[in-house]
């Protein structure tokens, strides 16, 4: 049996007492919401904060308000992005990741925050704390070879999250709060391609809000490939959103893709070469092919990464066929075996 390592818990009632007992507690503490990923890493002794300061009494990080855009508590679970209408209708892609996200039971208890903060995660990481010990650790966490490529000077492990591609893609924002400031930078802004070091996040501050602008013309989807359908991180994802111009053709794109790097990858080239194009199917195949050249997946997963950089290739043609308006309900549930 695994058991939990011992650790002092706070659970305080509002974020200026949080951000306050995490910045006195230093690099030991760490924020803990819905608790799905951050506890199994305790028991796996991959995460080990001596205290933990508990998020879910805090009412304001539950608060999800309309104005010019979509302001979203990063407190809010899972299963209320889902229930929610207007991220139905107006942020699809949102709603289609957070669906996507595990299992129903673990929907209820993880939180918004939670998963843009998602650690990251690899075959040789992702593992019990003896298994690790028998290969004499690895970088990320008490070793010093990272085994995906032992050439490596740094961490290679993948970043797993579902909502942060998804939320790129449509130009959200993020709230960061500590006990001296808040700021706010662009979502893609927070993450850099390192699998220890991925977030920008400084070590006292506390996601608070994400900050969705007015979707007007913009449509926007998400597909994700796991090995089971019902619960597994995804080996790869693409977000894609845009936004239209009355005769069809894209004004603006996003496309990001997920799982194939340590952080969701920004297709830049893609965005460029989309613009002012309608989504024809030639387009629409060059487009493709231009995501399968910026993709860079990496033996960190229990698939072939080049059967990897393939499939990117097939799953942003379904993303971007579904942009245009096909129905692609029966290639989501054969190819990505999920009902939406």
């Amino acid at each position: 049996m695994m058991r939990l390592p011992r650790f002092q818990y706070y659970a305080p009632r509002d974020i200026a007492e949080a951000a306050q007992i995490l910045n006195s507690e230093g690099s030991d503490a760490m924020v803990v919401a819905g608790g799905t990923d951050l506890i199994p890493n305790m028991k796996r002794k991959q995460q080990m904060p001596k205290t933990l300061i508990a998020l879910r009494k805090i009412d304001s990080l539950r608060q999800l308000t309309n104005g010019s855009g979509l302001n979203m508590g990063a407190g809010l679970s899972l299963t209320e992005l889902v229930r929610n209408d207007k991220i139905k209708s107006d942020y699809a892609g949102l709603w289609q990741a957070a669906a996507q996200v595990a299992t129903p039971h673990l929907r209820n208890m993880g939180t918004l925050g939670g998963n843009i903060c998602l650690d990251t995660r690899c075959s040789y990481y992702d593992q019990n704390y003896e298994w690790r010990k028998a290969i004499n650790y690895c970088m990320k966490k008490e070793g010093e070879v990272c085994w995906v490529s032992t050439g490596s000077k740094r961490c290679l492990a993948t970043s797993s999250t579902d909502t942060a591609p998804a939320l790129i893609s449509l130009g959200a924002k993020v709230r960061l709060t500590s006990a001296d400031e808040e700021r706010e930078l662009l979502l893609a802004d927070l993450y850099q391609d390192d699998g220890i070091d991925y977030l920008m996040r400084r070590a006292n501050e506390i996601v608070t809000e994400v900050i969705l602008p007015d979707s007007n013309n913009w449509r926007s989807t998400y597909w994700k490939l796991r090995r089971r359908g019902s619960f597994d991180f995804p080996v790869l994802s693409v977000a894609a959103a845009a936004s239209m111009a009355k005769d069809g053709s894209i004004e603006q794109a996003r496309i990001v893709l997920g799982a194939v790097s340590s952080q969701p990858l920004v297709c830049e080239k893609v965005d460029e070469f989309l613009q002012g194009k309608k989504l024809s199917d030639e387009v629409i195949e060059e487009a493709s092919l231009l995501c399968g050249k910026v993709a860079r997946p990496v033996k960190n997963t229990d698939f072939n990464p080049a059967w990897r950089k393939r499939a990117i290739i097939r799953i942003a043609t379904y993303a971007l066929q579904e942009l245009r308006g096909d129905d692609m309900s029966e290639q989501r549930l054969k190819i990505a075996r999920h009902i939406l």
